[in-house]
């Protein structure tokens, strides 16, 4: 997949530049416009139809709900990730009826940008990896869980998103060590990861069996 472009929309100079400063730090990822007025973010965004806007609510010129709202009566295939200050509930739940994909309240953390442009990434991945869906798959894009994945202590949530984003994409069983090699770790960090997949009924393992010595475990998405 090529990579997503992501055009900002944001008035303060200082948070234009700090959100700039955290897309350059993610892979996958390329600004090709920012503007800090509603009108001139509205004819920029038509002409480039970007994957992923990162919108502000306070413009000069009007809200960034009311660009929100132009942008959909015309129909423009971008996805909206909210950025702003606003925290009251009418504002969050408008936001997110007219289908803003995630909304961070300023300041945030360089890790919640991340975790936030990650989770679109990979759900972009997953919807332009197939034609057609399972209720799993819609299930995994939404967010929506039917148990509790807590990880284990010294696991995290994104390097374990990286290795089943992979297992996904990929179309055969793979053993832990040629998965560590594709995806840049160590293999005895991917095996812990893969293991704990496996008893979450996440990832099924298979054995191949050779001329001598112990099986080889093979592992896939199940």
């Amino acid at each position: 997949m090529s990579n997503l472009s992501v055009f900002i929309v944001e008035d303060d100079p200082m948070v234009l530049e700090v959100n700039k400063g955290f897309l350059t730090r993610l892979n996958g990822f390329q600004l090709v416009g920012e503007s800090v007025s509603g009108h001139d973010a509205y004819h920029q965004i038509i002409k480039k139809q970007p994957n992923l806007i990162l919108l502000d609510m306070f413009l000069p010129d009007m809200t960034g709900m009311e660009l929100f709202l132009k942008l959909r009566a015309e129909r423009v295939p971008s996805d909206i990730i909210m950025i702003t200050a606003a925290r009251d509930a009418p504002t969050v739940q408008e936001a997110l009826r007219l289908g803003a994909i995630d909304y961070l309240i300023k300041p945030f953390r360089f890790e919640r940008f991340e975790k936030a442009l990650q989770q679109y990434k990979s759900s972009t991945k997953k919807l332009q990896s197939s034609q057609t869906f399972r209720q799993e798959d819609i299930d995994q894009w939404l967010g929506i869980q039917h148990e509790s994945l807590e990880l284990p202590k010294g696991l995290n949530i994104l390097t374990m998103q990286q290795i089943l984003d992979y297992l996904t994409t990929h179309q055969t069983a793979i053993t832990s060590e040629q998965l560590a090699q594709n995806v840049g770790m160590a293999r005895v960090t991917v095996r812990k990861y893969l293991d704990f997949l496996a008893t979450k009924g996440t990832v099924k393992i298979e054995l191949q069996y050779g001329a001598v010595g112990r099986p080889t475990k093979y592992y896939s998405i199940k």
